[in-house]
């Protein structure tokens, strides 16, 4: 799935990466601890959480997750969207929950590096 098409489904804005919405995310993850996240997400997943801290930038630079959503109204600092743009990671914020987000993306053929969520 496209970065566009994640966009739509979670009727997201997109704060930082929109010359990347081509990208191609082939999975997702879903935390708020930053730990699980480095145990559980991979490389061209879509990383959706509740964090907004600088930390969930500096662990999707890591786990070179493909895209980064914020859920649950949350909007992240400009340092935070700043750092996001200097590691080519795209950004994305949502009005839906964590636990909507990942139905809606379930629904629609993402899965978890499992093959679940």
């Amino acid at each position: 799935m496209k970065i566009k098409e994640l966009q739509q489904i979670l009727n997201a804005t997109v704060l930082a990466g929109k010359e990347q919405l081509d990208r191609i995310i082939t999975a997702g993850a879903a935390a708020d601890l930053m730990d699980d996240v480095l145990a559980a997400a991979a490389k061209d997943c879509a990383l959706l959480t509740g964090v907004t801290s600088m930390d969930v930038i500096q662990t999707a630079r890591i786990t070179q997750v493909g895209a980064v959503v914020i859920v649950r109204k949350k909007k992240p600092q400009q340092e935070v969207i700043e750092l996001s743009r200097a590691y080519d990671i795209p950004l994305l914020i949502t009005d839906f929950s964590l636990f909507v987000a990942c139905g809606r993306l379930y629904m629609n053929g993402i899965r978890g590096l499992d093959g679940s969520w």
